[in-house]
């Protein structure tokens, strides 16, 4: 089943990343193409784009775009990759970062608990230990670990301690199975908020090591980038933006001496400086697209 999937910052990001219409681009999240289609429209005949996904369904929507398009490539597996590829004179790198709607909204996926699936969470899943399969055997510190670190869950411990009550009875193999159990384990529900959603996160994040992959790719995407290349960064929780802010930051600084120790700009060894402030999905975005309320998009240019 075909699922839609509106690109968050489509024209923002876009208009950001593209300086060169004959450059070297990189979309290190295809998704379903929205970014990666709006990026090729900048490009002239010399223009090349390349793409990184993990999701198969990605992959096979990335072929059939490379299959009509020769200035695209699409390479299955996380941008953290591209390192692995040694690329060098790259004019800009787009990371769109979280999970995409058709993932979000196809209930055999698992990302969902709003929508009964079996309980996986996996973006490529074809390989990797299930949301399920970690569920099952992590202790409760572990899971208490997790819930804390990557979904900033306060009721970490006591819904890690429902979890292995309840597993010891009966294996927790869906999203509203598991839904319910934190749900009914969270003694505050937030306004507005499903009482399962930053356990979900967290267990996502986890899964598929979403914040190794941010950090090996922001450094992966400064080496591959060009003088004067931009870096566009879409988040979607505190906790990517929070990586991505300070990434920015520090290598806009760049090294840090000794209080006392006489320093040149050269020493410093600068190697971006931020374009613009952080942007946000405007109101009418926000209208047609209710998922990009929680969007912000940071830009850098390297230097």
């Amino acid at each position: 089943m075909a699922v839609g999937h509106d690109s968050v910052l489509l024209d923002k990001s876009v208009q950001a990343l593209v300086q060169k219409q004959a450059g070297v681009y990189i979309d290190g999240t295809f998704g379903r193409g929205g970014h990666s289609r709006a990026i090729l429209r900048c490009l002239n005949d010399q223009g090349r784009l390349i793409a990184f996904d993990k999701d198969p369904d990605a992959i096979d929507a990335g072929r059939a775009l490379a299959a009509e398009d020769k200035r695209f490539q699409i390479v299955h597996g996380s941008f953290a990759s591209m390192c692995e590829l040694d690329l060098a004179g790259v004019d800009g790198v787009l990371l769109d970062l979280g999970v995409s709607s058709p993932q979000l909204d196809v209930a055999q996926r698992g990302f969902s608990f709003l929508i009964d699936g079996p309980l996986d969470m996996r973006m490529n899943n074809t390989a990797g230990q299930t949301a399920a399969q970690w569920i099952a055997r992590a202790d409760e510190l572990e899971m208490v670990r997790v819930f804390r670190e990557f979904g900033e869950e306060r009721f970490a411990k006591r819904i890690a301690r429902a979890i292995a009550k309840q597993r010891d009875t009966q294996a927790i193999t869906t999203t509203a199975q598991f839904a319910k159990i934190v749900s009914e384990a969270n003694p505050r529900w937030e306004r507005g908020k499903h009482p399962a959603t930053r356990v979900f996160q967290a267990v996502r994040i986890f899964i598929n090591a979403e914040l190794d992959d941010l950090q090996q790719g922001l450094d992966a995407a400064l080496n591959a980038l060009v003088v004067g290349g931009r870096l566009v960064v879409i988040s979607f929780h505190s906790l990517e933006d929070r990586i991505t802010k300070r990434f920015i930051r520090d290598k806009c600084r760049g090294k840090t001496f000794p209080i006392g120790v006489p320093v040149t700009e050269a020493m410093l060894e600068k190697s971006l400086k931020p374009v613009g402030k952080a942007v946000k999905a405007d109101d009418d975005e926000i209208s047609k697209n209710n998922r990009s309320r929680s969007a912000i998009m940071r830009v850098a240019e390297k230097i």
